[in-house]
C-alpha cells in the first residue's frame, strides 16, 4: 500500500486521530499566533492610509479573511459531509459536524465588520444588499445544521442529517460570490485576487495575505481540537479512552 494511502487509512483510526490531533493543534494555534501578529502590525502600522477611505479600510485585514473563511469551512463542511454520507466515514462525520461553530463564527465576524465598515462608507449599519443578505443566510444555513446535529440524539443519524442539509446548502456560495456582479450592489467589487492582478496597492498586500494565512491555520487548530473532543465523546468507555483518561479497563478490574 502507498504510505499516502496507508496514513489516511491510519488517520481514520479513532486513537490515532487523537494522538495527531493532540500533536498538531497546539502548533497551528502557535503558527496562527505568530503569523496574525505580524498581519496586525502591519495593518496598523505599516501600510498607508487608503486614499478615499482613510484609517477606516483597516478593517478588511479582518473583515476580508473571516469572509472567505466563512465561505470555505461552509465547502469543506459539504466536502467532508459528502464523503461521510458516501462512505459512512465516521471521522469525516466528525470533521464536518466540527466545521460548523466555527464557520458560523467567522461568518458572524465577517458581518460585524462588514457592518463596523459600511457604516461610515455607505451611512448606515445594514443594507438589503446582495451580498449582505446571501452572507446572513450562510450564517442561518451553519445554524441550522448545528442546531439538526443537536436535535438528534443518535450521533450518526444526527451528522448524517445535518451533512445532508450542509450539501444542498452549498449550492449557496456561488450566490454570495458572484453576487456583486450579478446583481445591482452597494457592496464593492473584487480587489483583491490570489492569483490574478489584485486593485490594491503592493504595500498594502503582505499583512492581508498574512491574515489569509493566520485565519486557516487558526481553522486547523480549531477544527482538530473540536473534532478530538466529540472523537473522544463517541468513544467514551472503549480502552483506549481510559487508558488516556488514567483508569483502567472494566475488563481488566
Amino acid at each position: 500500500m502507498h504510505p499516502l494511502v496507508r496514513w489516511f487509512h491510519q488517520l481514520g483510526s479513532p486513537p490515532y486521530f487523537d494522538r495527531f490531533a493532540a500533536r498538531w493543534a497546539p502548533v497551528a494555534y502557535v503558527l496562527a499566533v505568530l503569523v496574525g501578529a505580524y498581519g496586525i502590525w502591519g495593518a496598523l502600522f505599516q501600510v498607508p492610509a487608503d486614499y478615499q477611505q482613510g484609517d477606516s479600510f483597516r478593517i478588511l485585514y479582518i473583515h476580508v479573511p473571516s469572509a472567505w473563511m466563512s465561505m470555505f469551512v461552509f465547502g469543506l463542511m459539504a466536502f467532508y459531509a459528502a464523503i461521510a454520507l458516501i462512505w459512512r466515514i465516521k471521522l469525516c462525520e466528525i470533521l464536518a459536524m466540527a466545521c460548523a461553530p466555527i464557520g458560523a463564527a467567522f461568518t458572524v465576524i465577517t458581518l460585524a465588520t462588514g457592518a463596523i465598515w459600511g457604516k461610515p462608507m455607505w451611512g448606515t449599519w445594514w443594507d438589503w444588499d446582495p451580498r449582505l443578505t446571501t452572507e446572513l443566510i450562510l450564517l442561518f444555513l451553519y445554524l441550522g445544521v448545528i442546531g439538526l446535529y443537536n436535535a438528534i440524539e443518535d450521533r450518526r443519524s444526527a451528522a448524517r442529517a445535518a451533512g445532508l442539509l450542509a450539501i444542498v446548502g452549498v449550492a449557496l456560495l456561488p450566490v454570495i460570490r458572484y453576487s456583486v456582479v450579478w446583481w445591482n450592489s452597494l457592496h464593492q467589487g473584487q480587489t483583491i485576487s490570489l492569483f490574478g492582478k489584485s486593485h490594491m496597492d503592493p504595500s498594502m498586500l503582505p499583512p492581508l495575505f498574512a491574515m489569509i494565512i493566520a485565519t486557516k491555520l487558526w481553522f486547523i487548530g480549531s477544527l482538530l481540537m473540536r473534532a478530538r473532543a466529540d472523537n473522544l465523546r463517541r468513544e467514551a468507555g472503549k480502552d483506549w479512552v481510559l487508558r488516556l483518561a488514567g483508569g483502567a479497563p472494566e475488563r481488566a478490574r
